[in-house]
């Protein structure tokens, strides 16, 4: 498994997300609770995209350590 290449395409995507939470943040046309409620799913798919990185790294770990 390519843990490189996978780690770099959610990097990418990390960055994107992190584009979109800057944008929300500086509409100055939100209150706080409307950029706290666009701003919350957007943190949520970080988390999951750490926790999937954690598990595929914990996963390749594994597999190696089985050979």
């Amino acid at each position: 498994m390519n843990i490189e290449f996978i780690e770099s395409k959610l990097g990418d995507i990390i960055k994107e997300l992190e584009k979109e939470v800057m944008e929300i943040l500086s509409d100055h046309s939100l209150d706080k609770r409307e950029t706290n409620l666009q701003i919350k799913p957007i943190t949520s798919t970080r988390q999951i995209l750490d926790n999937a990185m954690d598990s595929i790294k914990m996963v390749d770990r594994l597999a190696k350590e089985q050979k």
